[in-house]
C-alpha cells in the first residue's frame, strides 16, 4: 500500500534538507521526482544524487522561485512535457527574511513570506489540481509549522504565515475531496537544517534537547521519509484537511 510506481511527485524546496528527503523516499518507493528549487546546480547534484541512492534514473530538477507564479507555471508545464501528469505535490519551499515584532514588519517582508509561505502553495494547487481531477484523485502536501500554533516576538509573521497555510489545507481539502484530492499538512518542529540553523546550531539549543524534547533530540530531515511517503500513497487515502505534527512532541495535542 506504499507503492508509488507509476506515479510522478514534484516537490518544492526540495534540493536539501526535509525537501530531498522527502523526494528520495518517494523515489524509493517507485516514484519519478521532480525537485525544484532556486539554483539549478544544486538540484542537478542533489538530483544525481537521488538517482544513484536508488539505483535508477528516476529523478531530475527544475529551477524555479515560488515566489513568481509565471515560474511556477514553467515548472508545471516542464513536469507535464517530460514525465506526465502529477499525481502528488509537496510544496516544501518556504521563506523568512525577518526576524522581529509582527507590529514592526517592513510592507516588502510581510509580502515576500505570504506570497511564498501561503499564495505560490495555492498556486501550485490551482495548476496541478485539473489534472488530477482527471486522473480519479492525487495527494496534496504543503510544509507547515508548529510556529503555526503560538505567538513568538521573533517569528511571529512566519508563525502567521503557516497558520494561514494550514487553513489552505483545510480549505482544498474541502473543496477537491468530492474529486478524490487529498490534501494535507506537515508540521515539523525544530529540524536540523540549514533553513532552521539559527534556531539549533546553539548550545542553548542542544541544552533544550537534552532537557525539554521527550523524545530529547533534535528532529532530523530524515524524520520526514516515512510520512512523505504514508501521505503520499494509497496508505493514507482515508485522511485530508489534516496538520501532522513532528515535533519529537514539544508540541502535544491537548
Amino acid at each position: 500500500m506504499f507503492d508509488l510506481s507509476g506515479k510522478t511527485a514534484l516537490l518544492t524546496g526540495a534540493s536539501k534538507g526535509m525537501g530531498l528527503a522527502m523526494a528520495t523516499a518517494l523515489a524509493g518507493q517507485g516514484a519519478r521526482v521532480v525537485i525544484s528549487s532556486r539554483k539549478q546546480d544544486q538540484l542537478d547534484e542533489a538530483a544525481s544524487g537521488i538517482n544513484a541512492a536508488i539505483g535508477r534514473d528516476c529523478a531530475t530538477g527544475i529551477a524555479a522561485n515560488v515566489g513568481y507564479k509565471d515560474q511556477l507555471e514553467v515548472l508545471v508545464a516542464q513536469t507535464k512535457s517530460d514525465f506526465g501528469p502529477v499525481d502528488i505535490v509537496i510544496g516544501n519551499a518556504g521563506v523568512n527574511p525577518y526576524y522581529g515584532k509582527t507590529s514592526e514588519i517592513p510592507d516588502a517582508a510581510y509580502e515576500k513570506i505570504m506570497t511564498a509561505n501561503v499564495e505560490s502553495n495555492l498556486w501550485l494547487a490551482q495548476l496541478l489540481a485539473p489534472d488530477m481531477i482527471a486522473n480519479g484523485g492525487g495527494s496534496m502536501i504543503f510544509t507547515a509549522s508548529v510556529g503555526a500554533y503560538k505567538p513568538s516576538t521573533m517569528l511571529g509573521h512566519y508563525g502567521m504565515s503557516k497558520l494561514a497555510l494550514i487553513g489552505l489545507v483545510r480549505n482544498l481539502a474541502l473543496e477537491f475531496g468530492p474529486q478524490g484530492i487529498r490534501c494535507n499538512a506537515i508540521c515539523p518542529g525544530v529540524i536540523k537544517t540549514d533553513f532552521a540553523k539559527e534556531l539549533w546550531d546553539n548550545p542553548e539549543a542542544a541544552e533544550r534537547a537534552r532537557n525539554e524534547i521527550p523524545l530529547r533530540r533534535l528532529g532530523e530531515p530524515e524524520d520526514f521519509k516515512g510520512l512523505a511517503v504514508f501521505l503520499a500513497s494509497d496508505a493514507s487515502s482515508y485522511m485530508t484537511g489534516q496538520a501532522l505534527t513532528v515535533c519529537g512532541g514539544t508540541n502535544m495535542w491537548a
